[in-house]
């Protein structure tokens, strides 16, 4: 096997970083300039295994010098920070100062990664945000043919469309990708969240590799069908029947008519706290770290928190503080209640011992700034296999995947 390196920028809190490792890539390199992030990230190097050798620097991606990695990267990972086009944020999109889509495609341009990956959130594809988005894939297709003097972004974006169009793309020797993006539910991979977010994914044009869409793996209608058709979701919770609500019941009354659904049921609250105590308010677990209960939740209009039986709601790192309805639990009595930072770490797929270091409440922004564990992991490996097969197919045939090409 062959091995696969990697460099992450934004690094965050690790997710995207964990899942990646977890597929095999060894990262050379992950860059964040947010403190409390980096600290999280060190002091888990001496208690999750696939961190021990992470190379973690505190610095701004805009004064790193990419030389003494270039043309030795096989994936360049971003989880690039998403608050330009949230629609939870200030909607700045390109005019923000926070936006760092243009030093990706300065690290993409000076290292030539084999495979690059960049998570953001669903509002990027939005139509207000949508030409500046195509606009980064173009880049991302042509990356060495970068913006002039004398034009601004819709310029030049219309100068790339032009060329792609034409057929006037990469010559002889220029950098080049093959460029792809989709929306992804990941409660639809298996996470216990419904949690919308855009991954793009580029192949070096060098390589011959093609992406094929992801299909789900997990389904809402699996979830119903063992919650209230076989009844297994509750035998696997040592639990009695429960009553579907009336609006479910054209649902169940159509499932019931059809085969058992092939794919895996939605992952839930339930599934992901299972074994976990209840917190108590200010104290934390021996046993289970960042599991400090935080009172003062309260329930209101269209924030009323996540059901136990269902994934969670999209957890949010919020502009002032933590955002109310989306990080709280609501028990089957109605009662809501926060979600712990070890609960958030769980819904985002972290280990019981990935600690994180800072305040509840910044423990909660960098949890809601994640890539869950698990969907990284997903993409990651499918990168890592496509990347392997084609080095297998280099090394018995040189130059077969440039012919192909």
């Amino acid at each position: 096997m062959t091995m696969l390196r990697s460099i992450e920028l934004f690094t965050g809190t690790g997710g995207l970083a964990l899942g990646i490792a977890r597929a095999g890539f060894v990262h050379d390199l992950l860059i964040d300039k947010d403190r409390h992030a980096v600290a999280t990230l060190r002091d888990n190097r001496l208690r999750v295994r696939e961190m021990e050798d992470w190379n973690v620097l505190c610095e701004d991606v805009a004064l790193l010098d990419y030389e003494p990695h270039a043309g030795r990267v096989d994936l360049l990972a971003a989880g690039a920070p998403c608050q330009p086009f949230s629609l939870g944020g200030k909607h700045r999109g390109d005019q923000d100062s926070r936006n760092m889509f243009p030093q990706v495609l300065r690290a993409v341009r000076e290292l030539r990664p084999r495979a690059i990956l960049v998570e953001n959130v669903r509002g990027l594809i939005r139509p207000s945000f949508r030409p500046y988005f195509d606009y980064v894939l173009r880049q991302l297709e042509l990356p060495e043919r970068t913006i002039r003097e004398d034009e601004g972004w819709h310029t030049h974006s219309a100068r790339l469309m032009g060329d792609i169009m034409q057929g006037t793309g990469a010559g002889a020797g220029e950098l080049a990708y093959d460029v792809t993006h989709q929306l992804v539910n990941v409660a639809n991979l298996g996470v216990p969240q419904r949690r919308e977010r855009v991954f793009v994914i580029a192949f070096r044009r060098d390589t011959g590799i093609r992406w094929e869409r992801m299909e789900p793996t997990h389904s809402r209608d699996a979830l119903l069908h063992a919650r209230y058709v076989d009844g297994s979701y509750w035998r696997e919770h040592e639990m009695p029947p429960q009553t579907p609500p009336d609006s479910l019941r054209p649902a169940i009354k159509r499932l019931e008519a059809k085969p058992r659904p092939a794919e895996y049921r939605w992952r839930t609250v339930r599934d992901a706290l299972r074994g976990l105590p209840d917190p108590l308010d200010y104290r934390d677990h021996v046993l289970f770290p960042n599991h400090a209960g935080n009172p003062g939740a309260r329930s209101y209009p269209g924030h009323t928190g996540s059901p136990l039986d269902e994934p969670a709601k999209t957890l949010k790192a919020g502009v002032h503080g933590v955002p109310g309805g989306e990080n709280m639990l609501r028990e089957p009595d109605g009662a809501v209640r926060y979600f712990t930072g070890r609960e958030a770490a769980r819904l985002q797929c972290f280990p019981d011992e990935y600690q994180f270091s800072g305040p509840w409440s910044e423990i909660m922004r960098q949890l809601g700034n994640a890539v869950p564990v698990k969907v990284a992991e997903v993409i990651a490996r499918r990168i890592a296999d496509k990347l392997e097969r084609a080095s297998s197919i280099e090394a018995a045939e040189p130059g077969a995947i440039a012919a192909a090409g």
